[in-house]
């Protein structure tokens, strides 16, 4: 046993920088653990606002977007779709007046949509997850007196250019309406209403 004696200055230098060292490595590997606790870049998109541009949209056309994984359909309704929507009589629907709880307040009425002329709405048939097929044109064959609509391939549901369902058919609900407003005349934000809320 060595009666050197003790350099102490050397011995709190070493246990200072050790304690550094050791501090700094417990940062680096905070910093990632942390971090995984925020969802992911792609979580994030996945529920995010979609803005869509919808200056192109003629009338007749419909256009689709996704949001949320789902597809969403924006429509430019024509006069006479708008008319049509009017006339059907609210005993062949079954819920006309939108009352069941799947769309935005501002949506309950006789056209669900805050411009008459474009009806946006969540393209997936509210019985058992299918995407209907759009009719321009010749829905009549499907639904009398009826021109243009939604029709469910998978089990036979029918929606008119509102996305209110017919009576008798398996779909029990409206076509759903996402929260949406628009930034300006030619940008809609789908996935938010006027007030930000989801």
């Amino acid at each position: 046993m060595s009666n050197a004696p003790v350099d102490n200055s050397r011995r709190r230098f070493l246990t200072v920088a050790t304690s550094v060292v050791g501090g700094a490595g417990a940062v680096a590997a905070a910093v990632p653990f942390i971090a995984s606790w925020n969802p992911s870049a792609r979580a994030k998109s996945a529920g995010a606002p979609v803005e869509v541009d919808i200056t192109k949209i003629e009338p007749g056309q419909l256009i689709r977007v996704e949001w949320r994984s789902k597809p969403v359909w924006i429509i430019y309704r024509t006069p006479e779709m708008l008319k049509q929507i009017a006339s059907i009589p609210a005993d062949d629907l079954k819920d006309a007046a939108s009352d069941v709880e799947q769309q935005p307040e501002w949506a309950r009425n006789g056209h669900r949509s805050k411009k008459e002329h474009l009806f946006v709405a969540v393209g997936i048939c509210t019985h058992l997850g299918c995407s209907p097929t759009y009719f321009s044109e010749g829905y009549e064959e499907i639904v009398e007196g009826v021109d243009s609509g939604f029709y469910c391939p998978c089990h036979g549901s029918k929606f008119d250019m509102a996305g209110r369902v017919f009576s008798g058919v398996p779909a029990g609900k409206n076509l759903q309406v996402p929260p949406y407003y628009f930034i300006d005349d030619s940008t809609i934000l789908i996935g938010e209403d006027s007030e930000g809320a989801v």
